[in-house]
């Protein structure tokens, strides 16, 4: 018989229940703050779902009506530099953390509403209408509420989406020195999401002090969690990654509390991360007014027994018979609430003329809907105080260099002039640079803190430097080890990172940078080898960097690396090991956006291109004998392409070709070519013509490879086909 012994996680996992005396021994003014807490976030809530029953709540009312009791608990002793976010159903956290800031921690029975509360209650209001005056213009709405200055990163409309962004807030927490902490708040579902999972992982492994607090509240939007999980206790989560555990009744907010103090006292000591589940109850269904028994998925008797324990009721019931609160003042402050929240709707609504009997949003506090695309990228004036120059212009002298020693020779001198600037990824502080040597001699120089290896969890470590980079107080700078990769991290590369600025109404900046490169050509088959620049350019929010030259390569990473927003550097192993050269001396200056290069000059035809491609396009030209104008574009992003100089090039030569090597679904050259017909249709002899790769990923085998891909013999036949066209003039 094999020997067997039972195993244990040694890490903390319980159940906490409040008793008579936590309650006695409760400081007054604590558990009037939460009452008053409990009772404003009721009377909004109960305020947006009447709003919602008129139709003047454009999309989903997310309420949190009888969930109140986890988010007041576990926020109501914070400070403003503690920060907290969650997922759509979020308006309960979001006013407990606003709240808190305003009010500086406390409340009072008699005066519950100040005007600056008021004014908090208005403007989270206006945000959820779609209004100007809201914290987001207006763009966020309900699922996204967003307050920086009082310590609210953003709600998520992402199951999960959040975990990443906090865990990686909760980074730049800890390496700035501050016993601050953040709380990641989500509910059921997510307990099943891979970035919650990675980002617990993560957190474990580096010691940071994050929160993850699971709400759960039973249902999905109506599958119930025991279909959903084999244990629905979804504390346990923590056991495996070594995460201590506590599981409360989330409808009684003293108990939510003093778990989470007990959590807060080993966070803000460095022990590294913790996992709250609250048992909590969403009153009604997923989104709007009705109960879930309306729909079927649940019983009036299932409702009914949870309502009994309704958190504001409970802690009625506690104040009332401790002597804190009477009945009167407990109606009074419910009274207060009421009349507060309908002090704001009336501010933002009125009679609808056109309706006798309705109300309508008041015309004047729209957004200005010519300002839809504003705040998607910054105004780079992030770049006047550096000094452009365009290595072609350089009269001084050079310095033979591999382009992959460039790499890294530019990351060494801004993290040397730059103390913010961290890398992360996979492999990157080991051999001598990562799997190519980008980041040849940085973990050395600059140590773990600042080089930072990660497991193989993309979602994870790049949702992490996310929420570093939204902080503020550091610039990563991310590898992903193949482009392939950003759809394993698709959720974080794009719906959080690249919509942020735009979608909490620019009140965000993102210093990120993301490097990665095109492998076509090294055998690594269909899921390693792709170009991602088609579909980062069809992306919002995110530049796109492309060299092909050493010296070219510095000067757009200085760039990349100043800018306030997200950038994608590709980078191609046809490169990494050519023999280069940059200019002798500091590697300082930039090549700021709108900076295309005139690679060779000609009339016949326009030929745009990047990275590899470049080279291949003027051997092509040479071969064919046609006069091709060949434009290296550097900047591929919409905004930070050089229009000018594309469009001077093809009133010259009336010709267009666009030569890129993948394949052609993912395409950068589809949506250039659209956007050169609408721009330049007036000019252009022909449509545009394009050189790709085949329709399919390229394979393993060396053959299938190479005729799925573009090089040399495949621009040199398009240049022939667009001779035809013209019909060889």
């Amino acid at each position: 018989m094999p020997r067997r012994r039972r195993l244990d996680t040694g890490t903390p996992w319980v159940e906490l229940r409040t008793t008579a005396a936590d309650w006695k021994a409760a400081d007054p003014a604590l558990l009037v703050t939460m009452l008053g807490q409990l009772h404003l976030i009721r009377a909004f809530e109960e305020s947006v779902l009447d709003l919602a029953s008129q139709g003047l709540v454009h999309g989903p009312a997310h309420s949190s009506i009888g969930q109140e009791g986890g988010a007041v608990g576990s926020i109501v002793s914070l400070r403003s530099s503690d920060a907290v976010n969650g997922s759509h159903r979020g308006h309960h956290q979001f006013l407990a953390k606003a709240i808190g800031h305003v009010s500086g921690g406390g409340l009072s029975l008699d005066t519950l509403v100040t005007p600056d509360l008021q004014a908090l209650l208005r403007r989270t209001l206006a945000e959820i209408l779609g209004l100007a005056e809201g914290f987001s213009g207006g763009r966020g709405g309900s699922m996204h509420l967003q307050w920086l200055e009082a310590g609210a990163l953003g709600t998520n409309a992402i199951v999960g989406g959040g975990a990443p962004l906090a865990t990686g807030n909760a980074w730049a927490q800890k390496h700035a020195g501050t016993t601050d902490i953040s709380i990641n708040y989500f509910g059921d579902g997510a307990s099943q999401i891979g970035s919650v999972l990675e980002s617990m992982n993560l957190a474990a492994t580096w010691q940071l002090p994050v929160m993850y607090f699971i709400e759960n509240n039973l249902y999905a939007v109506s599958t119930h969690a025991g279909e959903a999980s084999a244990d629905p206790r979804f504390s346990i989560r923590a056991q495996g990654f070594s995460i201590p555990a506590w599981r409360v009744d989330g409808m009684d907010p003293l108990a939510v509390h003093l778990a989470t103090q007990e959590a807060l006292e080993r966070m803000r000591a460095g022990e590294g991360p913790a996992v709250i589940e609250a048992e909590v109850y969403r009153f009604f269904h997923q989104n709007g007014p009705y109960p879930g028994s309306a729909f079927g998925y649940r019983t009036k008797q299932e409702e009914a027994e949870w309502k009994a324990r309704d958190p504001l009721e409970k802690a009625a019931r506690e104040l009332s018979a401790l002597g804190v609160a009477s009945p009167d003042e407990i109606r009074a402050v419910r009274e207060q609430a009421v009349a507060a929240m309908a002090d704001a709707v009336s501010a933002l609504t009125e009679g609808d003329p056109e309706n006798a009997g309705r109300s309508r949003i008041r015309p004047s506090l729209w957004p200005d809907p010519a300002g839809v695309d504003r705040g998607i990228r910054g105004d780079e004036s992030e770049l006047e105080r550096l000094v452009a120059a365009d290595p072609a212009a350089h009269a001084g002298g050079w310095r033979e260099v591999k382009f992959v020693d460039a790499v890294a020779e530019t990351m060494n001198r801004r993290m040397s002039e730059d103390s913010r600037i961290i890398v992360l990824g996979e492999d990157v502080h080991r051999l001598n640079g990562g799997t190519n040597g980008a980041t040849k001699g940085l973990a050395k120089a600059f140590g773990p803190d600042r080089v930072i290896g990660t497991p193989i969890s993309e979602n994870g470590f790049f949702g992490l430097a996310g929420g570093i980079a939204l902080d503020g107080r550091f610039r990563p700078v991310v590898e992903f080890m193949y482009p392939d990769f950003m759809w394993v991290a698709a959720d974080q590369v794009f719906n959080q990172v690249g919509k942020a600025r735009h979608m909490f109404g620019d009140n965000n900046r993102v210093p990120l940078v993301l490097r990665t490169k095109v492998a076509m050509g090294s055998g690594y088959g269909s899921q390693h080898l792709m170009d991602p620049a088609g579909i980062f350019a069809t992306s919002v929010g995110w530049r796109i960097v492309a060299a092909s030259t050493a010296a070219d390569y510095v000067g757009l990473m200085n760039a990349a690396l100043a800018l306030e927003d997200p950038v994608l550097v590709i980078e191609h192993v046809d490169l990494y090991g050519t023999a280069d050269r940059v200019p002798d001396g500091d590697l300082d200056y930039i090549i700021p956006p709108r900076s295309a290069a005139i690679r060779r000059a000609g009339d016949e035809v326009t030929v745009l291109t990047y990275l590899s491609m470049v080279a291949h396009s003027l051997e092509a030209a040479a071969e064919t004998g046609i006069d091709a104008e060949v434009i290296d574009l550097r900047w591929l992003d919409r905004a930070s392409l050089d229009w000018d100089t594309v469009g001077e090039s093809i009133r010259k030569t009336n010709n267009v070709l666009i030569v890129e090597q993948g394949s052609q679904g993912p395409s950068y050259g589809a949506w250039l070519s659209d956007e050169i017909q609408r721009r330049f249709f007036d000019w252009l002899d022909q449509p545009v013509q394009r050189v790709t790769g085949g329709e399919a990923s390229p394979s393993i085998s060396k053959v299938l490879e190479r005729a799925a891909i573009a090089r040399t013999e495949e621009v040199a036949r398009g240049l022939e086909r667009v001779r035809a066209e013209w019909g060889g003039r």
